[in-house]
């Protein structure tokens, strides 16, 4: 019954050491998500300008879309961009954070920089982009830097 107690007792002694182990190991799964979505971010900001085509930026609840007008002055985008996978989703998870943009909808990087609220760039758009216990991304449109 000793032995029993004790390794009880050991159990419970690990336990509360690990405990906070693996509240950090979770923690950094969002961590990894949000330099997911902003690498993305950042990479649809490079091809537009690279490519002098609109790229088309669809973030979901588990995965980040890119696509890819298929010539200059397009107003769509109709070609799916592979991501470094070659998945068409360009960032992906299981069991992703809770990530929401706001305003809602698709981002669109235009060839000069800007990121719009629609596909002929009329309006440039400010947006944020909130991964769940992370700071949130924000999308400044007249440059299409991010912050």
């Amino acid at each position: 019954m000793v032995e029993l107690i004790l390794v009880m007792v050991m159990l419970g002694i690990l336990a509360v050491t690990m405990l906070p182990r693996m509240d950090v190991a979770a923690s950094m799964g969002s961590v990894a998500w949000r330099e997911q979505v902003l690498s993305a971010l950042r990479e649809a900001h490079s091809l537009a300008q690279a490519h002098r085509r609109l790229v088309c930026v669809s973030v979901g609840g588990s995965a980040v879309t890119l696509t890819i007008a298929d010539q200059f002055g397009a107003t769509a985008c109709n070609q799916p961009w592979l991501g470094p996978d070659r998945d068409s989703r360009y960032a992906y998870t299981t069991n992703a954070p809770a990530t929401s943009v706001s305003p809602a909808g698709t981002l669109y990087f235009q060839p000069s920089g800007r990121v719009t609220s629609d596909g002929a760039g009329t309006t440039s758009l400010n947006a944020s982009i909130a991964v769940a216990g992370e700071s949130a991304i924000a999308v400044v449109g007249e440059t299409g830097s991010l912050q």
